[in-house]
């Protein structure tokens, strides 16, 4: 090998490097054994009122991975609790109905309930046929607000085109917290029929939807960011993500974020 050669390798290292440091840099990883989770996320904007909530868009993301490079154990539940200055609002929001996108792809689904989408992302899996090492594949997530039971919930329909065409629904149910750094928690048990296709190891959510109803202007999320008077600034428990296994192991993570508060 050339030193040219040799250099131009050592330099496409580093760069690959620190690619891969930079994609962790602001995520909080937490591990139990050989297994590990990567939790990221952002608040947007993150200049809110002192006092009162404004429009805001949330983005969580979590990727599971080994430390040995073994294939982790399946995902089988997944909670999102949000922080308590935060506000849910569906009140006069469109709803989707189970059977208008399950199954389907991802534009069948978007035809059919364009008008209760609150949220948008993406996913990732690995795909274990029979005799062949696993395949890794992935689509997008649609987020539509939803009934279940009388009950508001989160339909996240999931799309994949490989290794052959095939959909699935992540229902989250939605629920109140008590006291406590978070208000509101959005919980899923993936169903069975996706436990039998192939193992989640990768979600990427964004939670954001303006809509008009009865003559007035409505945010499916709100936030604000109430810091005592004199204070600018605040560091906040943005969201705590709790990833549950087959295997029984279970890895939560809390991620910290900060606003900036508008007014004295």
């Amino acid at each position: 090998m050339t030193r040219m050669r040799a250099l131009k390798l050592t330099l496409a290292t580093a760069l690959v490097g620190a690619l891969v440091v930079s994609a962790f840099a602001d995520a909080e990883i937490t591990r139990k054994g050989n297994l590990q989770l990567a939790l990221t996320g952002e608040l947007s904007p993150t200049t809110l009122p002192r006092s009162g909530t404004a429009p805001v868009a949330v983005t969580i993301g979590g990727k599971v991975t080994t430390t040995d490079g073994t294939a982790p154990p399946r995902l089988k539940t997944l909670a999102i609790d949000l922080n308590s200055s935060g506000e849910l609002d569906s009140s006069g929001l469109p709803v989707c109905g189970y059977s208008s996108i399950q199954p389907g792809s991802s534009s069948r689904a978007l035809n059919a309930c364009r008008a209760a989408l609150v949220g948008k992302g993406t996913f990732k899996a690995e795909i274990t046929l029979a005799g062949q090492k696993p395949y890794p594949t992935g689509g997008r997530m649609l987020l539509f607000n939803g009934t279940e039971g009388g009950k508001n919930v989160l339909f996240g329909h999931i799309y994949a085109a490989r290794p052959f065409a095939t959909s699935f629904v992540i229902v989250f149910k939605i629920k109140k917290l008590g006291k406590g750094p978070f208000g509101t928690s959005l919980a899923a048990v993936l169903p069975p029929s996706l436990l039998n296709w192939g193992n989640i190891t990768g979600i990427e959510i964004k939670l954001q939807r303006n809509f008009s109803s009865g003559g007035k202007r409505h945010s499916y999320l709100s936030a604000g960011c109430p810091t005592p008077k004199g204070v600018p600034r605040a560091s906040f428990p943005l969201t705590k993500a709790t990833f549950g296994f087959d295997d029984g192991r279970k890895l939560s993570s809390t991620l910290v974020r900060s606003c900036k508060a508008l007014g004295k």
